[in-house]
């Protein structure tokens, strides 16, 4: 009896700790269950918050929109080369200094650096930094290393050339030779030139615009144009750091935008004697002041005659239009890379009407321009820069930034570049405005104007049928506005 009563004593304890661990498992089990379960309702939300936030930072983008008229051509393979050959050698320089002193805005200085670096490669000079223009139209007084990185520029053609920041003390006070060096010239004209050093130890070249021929010359050399311009000639800190910085302010307000270098300012209008659209006091500003400059060499020019030819930068209005039948909408984020507009707001008015997004630099970043201020050349380098960068960069004229934004975004890959047809614009803006065109036919006349005109690879072209001798040399296609085949090539080389 006693033994049994014991045995069932600790049979139901047994049971009534298996009970207990049982309960405690089952709870333990609905424990993590709840907790899970609210877990995950909290971790989703969370993530819905994050990307609720993130997506309120994301630029606003219309899932309707046209992406052609934001998608650059093919580019079938091709791509920058610019590393000599193998005959290549470096010039000695020995006691052969050139001295340079460059002329005209940012990019006709910076092309004609470019050039001196090879003209210094085949007299076998060393180069000496070049001096700036400071008599220009903008009247900028900075010095070489204010705009460039002087030490990467010496540095990065260490293979080509000596370069040093200043001739020798002992070669300061020798006579120098003084050469205006004859325009688009080709290597045997500078080889003709090393008589020079017979007598003299340093040469000065008194300007450095368009001294090389765009074409027939060695491929080493027109590679060597290249590295000195796409390489070699980079922009100072300073300048790279805030043209970095308002490319990024830029893609915060918008995925993707268009740089427009408007040319519509006093001095190209004055210059061209353009004055479509202008006021008569307007007008006679501008002929009074194309009368009073000393090197400006037409002074009676007939304006319409101009417009007709396609001499004239698209006006405000012009550009609007001419967006908008490419197919952009008004929503477009349109930066300006250029000075100030002829007539202000009253004028720029006319393209916002179009595209009310427009920004300029100053709009970005007003603080750090402080430092850039009454320095024309290096507030340039600042729309030079977000000009290579943008989704789409296009030139209401053709002038020596346009060119240079050109031939470097061919050569960084073919982005999308639209050149206007000014001359054939002209005749179907001037139809739209006597009502012969209505908004469709003026699109489609447009879209098919430009269909071959938006940055697609192609080799450089020549000069004009017909025109022959030192004409022929001017009017090719500049070597820096598209360096194919020399510095672009297929996949294959």
């Amino acid at each position: 009896m006693g033994n049994r009563g014991h045995t069932q004593y600790r049979t139901t304890r047994r049971t009534s700790n298996f009970s207990i661990t049982l309960y405690i498992f089952l709870f333990f089990v609905l424990s993590m269950f709840v907790f899970f379960y609210y877990t995950k309702d909290i971790v989703e939300d969370e993530q819905k918050l994050v990307l609720t936030s993130e997506k309120k930072e994301e630029p606003e983008f219309d899932e309707n929109e046209d992406n052609s008229v934001w998608e650059a051509s093919k580019s079938h393979g091709l791509h920058p080369c610019i590393k000599p050959t193998a005959k290549y050698k470096a010039a000695l320089g020995w006691n052969r200094y050139l001295t340079v002193k460059s002329n005209g805005g940012l990019n006709q200085m910076r092309t004609g650096i470019a050039d001196m670096v090879a003209v210094a490669h085949v007299m076998n000079a060393t180069l000496v930094i070049p001096q700036l223009d400071k008599r220009s139209f903008w009247q900028d007084s900075s010095t070489f290393s204010d705009i460039f990185d002087e030490n990467h520029f010496i540095k990065a053609l260490r293979g080509d050339l000596m370069i040093i920041k200043e001739l020798p003390k002992e070669i300061e006070s020798l006579p120098r030779a003084r050469k205006h060096f004859t325009s688009w010239s080709g290597v045997g004209y500078y080889e003709e030139m090393t008589q020079l050093w017979k007598e003299h130890q340093v040469i000065h070249v008194a300007k450095s615009d368009s001294r090389l021929a765009n074409n027939e010359l060695p491929l080493d050399i027109q590679r060597l144009r290249c590295r000195a311009l796409y390489s070699a000639l980079r922009f100072s800190p300073p300048i790279e750091r805030l043209g970095k910085k308002l490319v990024e302010q830029l893609r915060t307000r918008a995925k993707r935008y268009v740089a427009l270098h408007l040319r519509y300012e006093k001095d190209m209008l004055s210059f061209t004697g353009c004055t479509y659209g202008l006021t008569d006091a307007e007008a006679e500003e501008l002929r009074v002041m194309r009368e009073k400059t000393n090197h400006w060499k037409i002074k009676v020019i007939n304006s319409t005659e101009q417009r007709i030819g396609g001499f004239c930068p698209l006006t405000p209005k012009e550009v609007g239009l001419f967006l908008q039948a490419l197919g952009y909408p008004p929503s477009t984020f349109i930066y300006i890379a250029a000075g100030e507009i002829y007539g202000g707001n009253t004028r720029l008015s006319e393209l916002k009407s179009y595209f009310p997004n427009v920004v300029f630099k100053e709009m970005l970043a007003t603080p750090e321009l402080r430092e850039f201020a009454n320095h024309a050349s290096q507030a340039a380098a600042l729309d030079y820069l977000i000009s290579v960068e943008s989704d789409v960069f296009i030139p209401s004229h053709s002038g020596n930034m346009a060119r240079a934004v050109e031939g470097h975004r061919r050569f960084l890959g073919h982005r999308k570049t639209i050149t206007p047809d000014r001359k054939g614009l002209v005749e179907i803006f001037d139809q739209l405005e006597a009502g012969q065109l209505d908004g469709s036919s003026f699109s489609h006349l447009v879209r098919h104007l430009h269909k071959n005109r938006q940055g697609a690879p192609r080799k450089r072209a020549g000069a004009p049928p017909g025109v022959r001798g030192r004409a022929r040399s001017r009017l090719e296609e500049s070597f820096y506005q598209n360096p194919y085949p020399e510095c672009i090539c297929s996949s294959r080389e």
